[in-house]
């Protein structure tokens, strides 16, 4: 074993490695700062250039690519509040309320440095238990699994704001709108209305989108300011990586937490950041500035999903089972370079394995390492006023969320999620509970056919069923215990004089639940099961809720109405809530009639002269910067972008064809 380590070491620190790890690390870093990519677009690019190389060389690049696209998508997270990808969605809720602050230098400093703990803890971790890891893997069943989804969701009432009643009712929606599609104990479509979009569900990453980064586009156009609500970045990057320091304790829990989800095949690392952040919350004394702007809500999740990438390398190695997208990609790039995952590369190939681990440990401090050194320059992009800015936001994650399925669907999907997420910011009905309960929807449903059709229902006595149980119960008992009971002072200052708007939307989600009962009945019995039994618990709670927000008490907490108790209420020049809802439908429009590129292009030149009040050179500078990148990388992904009905009549050139 000591030769083993020794000849990793060699190989580890060899020019050669060391260079290629280098070139996978930038190129990481280049593709986690462009939201909604992430590492399965990354090493899918990646793919094709390690014909031919040497297996070490390639796995350095492989490694250097997979390890820091987790720490390079926190920029978007933080200064623009668009996940950068699934693994940094939980960051968004403190992060990017930091950098409105002016604080998103400290922000990016604590989150870069919490990765780098978590993802060096995360590679010991692995180096530990890669011999002893495999009988404690083995354990894990359906079952098991199944009580791991409960464990997330049990996160819920963490997220669940001012009232616990609508955290239950927004996961519920989540978990109904992630059974769309095929069920898959029977392969049944469900609630598609005979759209072939939604015949394999909602991608995730247009789901991320819509319900966080439209919402902050709008709500800070309507304020027309930069991000940051000063010229100042605050106190800078510096104080970041000390909040992390005096949180080392924290960092340690949580990157413990991410290598074991991370270790857990199929679980997948899209919910390790929810769990840790749930984790912090429940375990904090005070918690009021949590989803405010609070630096521990960044350093918790980011130091748990760069472990998850040490825990995920386990099975993927000792068994050859992805426990992510990324990690399934990256296990296809193994085998393209000849590596053989699975029992033997522990037993037979200990030095490859070693030179696997600390490659993970030195991507972790050069990824890490070279985000601190610019953060503090990156964090100036918070004081440009927004609307000069958002026209490329919007740019951004349409091109983003495109890459789901590359249909038109993708950005009408992402419009309807982007209006779901903009009412419940409104009312305060907790987007992060939506979130978790859809990226939690299918895996429990497939877990509990599994453990069902294996154990009956005698899988709720197993002892490792038993053991999460008391852990999520733990958790429940330890966030009663240590959460504030303290009502927000803001909901004492003013009430809503008129609640009908939030009864519209209560309305609406009894009558989504109330379809998602009529579809499950025309299931097969394991079809509808999981669906219909959502739907009738939702039914109920929102019932309640309908009869608490018309006959309710005024002082109750679900009454909470942003647009007439929020922060910038009174603000001089507010723009009203629909104003730039018509502008991102007249977007969509235009990419429906004419095509994704003339529609950007003619939004662009408007929004900037218009709204932005540029002057004709700039815009056409902006303009052309912005379709000069759409080029590229269309060339680059080799993609053409969505094609309107003008496109279907005519042939016409590239790009616009």
């Amino acid at each position: 074993m000591l030769e083993a380590a020794l000849e990793a070491l060699v190989n580890v620190t060899s020019g050669i490695h060391l260079l290629y790890l280098i070139g996978g690390v930038f190129l990481g870093l280049t593709v986690g700062i462009f939201p909604g990519l992430g590492g399965i677009v990354g090493l899918s690019l990646l793919l094709p250039f390690l014909y031919g190389m040497d297996p070490t060389s390639a796995l350095a690049m492989l490694i250097g690519l997979v390890v820091v696209i987790p720490t390079s998508d926190t920029f978007t997270s933080v200064l623009m509040g668009i996940p950068g990808s699934s693994a940094s969605q939980a960051t968004v809720l403190d992060g990017f309320p930091l950098a409105k602050k002016g604080e998103a230098a400290r922000a990016l400093g604590a989150a870069f440095s919490a990765s780098l703990l978590g993802g060096l803890l995360g590679a010991l971790i692995l180096t530990l238990f890669v011999l002893v890891a495999r009988p404690v893997i083995l354990l894990f069943t359906s079952a098991e699994l199944f009580m791991l989804t409960i464990l997330g969701l049990s996160m819920v009432g963490v997220m669940a704001g001012n009232s616990v009643l609508k955290g239950l009712i927004s996961c519920g929606v989540g978990l109904l709108l992630g059974g769309v599609g095929g069920a898959p104990a029977t392969g049944e479509y469900r609630m598609d209305f005979n759209l072939s979009y939604l015949t394999d569900g909602i991608p995730l990453v247009v789901v991320g989108l819509g319900i966080f980064a439209l919402p902050e586009i709008v709500d800070l156009l309507r304020q027309n300011r930069s991000i940051a609500g000063s010229e100042t970045l605050g106190k800078g990057w510096f104080d970041g990586i000390k909040d992390t320091i005096k949180n080392k304790w924290l960092v340690i829990r949580c990157a413990g937490v991410g290598s074991m989800i991370g270790a857990l095949p199929g679980l997948g690392g899209s919910v390790v950041d929810w769990i840790a952040y749930g984790h912090v919350v429940q375990t904090s004394k005070d918690k009021s500035q949590f989803g405010k702007g609070d630096v521990r809500g960044v350093i918790a999740p980011e130091s748990a999903n760069n472990a998850k990438e040490g825990g995920g390398l386990i099975p993927t190695l000792l068994f050859g089972v992805p426990g992510s997208g990324s990690m399934a990609v990256f296990l296809g790039g193994m085998v393209l370079i000849g590596i053989e995952p699975g029992p033997s590369l522990v037993e037979d190939q200990l030095s490859l394995t070693y030179t696997i681990i600390w490659s993970l440990a030195l991507a972790n401090i050069i990824g890490a390492g070279t985000c601190l050194l610019i953060s503090k320059h990156v964090a100036k992009i918070t004081t440009i006023p927004y609307n000069l800015m958002a026209p490329f936001m919007i740019m951004v994650i349409c091109f983003a969320a495109f890459q789901a399925t590359r249909s038109i669907g993708d950005l009408f999907a992402l419009f309807a999620i982007g209006l779901l997420g903009i009412v419940m910011k409104r009312f305060d009905w907790p987007r992060p509970a939506f979130l978790i309960g859809f990226v939690l929807a299918g895996q429990m449903e497939t877990y509990l056919y599994q453990a069902l059709q294996f154990y009956e229902w005698g899988f709720l006595l197993r002892t490792g069923v038993l053991i999460i149980a008391a852990l999520t119960l733990i958790s429940i008992i330890m966030g009663i215990k240590f959460g504030s009971q303290e009502e927000d002072q803001a909901l004492k200052d003013t009430r809503p004089t008129n609640r009908r708007p939030q009864v519209w939307f209560a309305g609406f989600l009894f009558i989504v639940f109330l379809y998602g009962l009529y579809d499950a009945f025309k299931q097969s019995f394991l079809g509808g099961m999981f669906t219909g039994g959502v739907a009738i618990v939702m039914l109920i709670l929102t019932a309640f809720m309908l009869y608490k927000l018309t006959y309710g008490n005024a002082d109750d907490p679900a009454n909470y109405d942003y647009e007439v108790q929020g922060s910038h209420v009174g603000q001089a020049g507010l723009v009203s809530l629909p104003h730039y809802l018509y502008w991102l439908g007249a977007f969509l429009l235009g990419v429906y009639f004419f095509g994704f590129i003339l529609a950007l292009l003619v939004f662009f030149i408007a929004f900037l002269r218009i709204k932005a009040k540029a002057s004709w050179l700039r815009t056409v500078i902006l303009t052309a910067c912005a379709m000069a990148f759409l080029m590229i990388m269309s060339r680059v992904m080799v993609l053409d972008f969505p094609r309107g009905i003008l496109q279907n009549l005519t042939e016409l050139p590239w790009p616009i064809g």
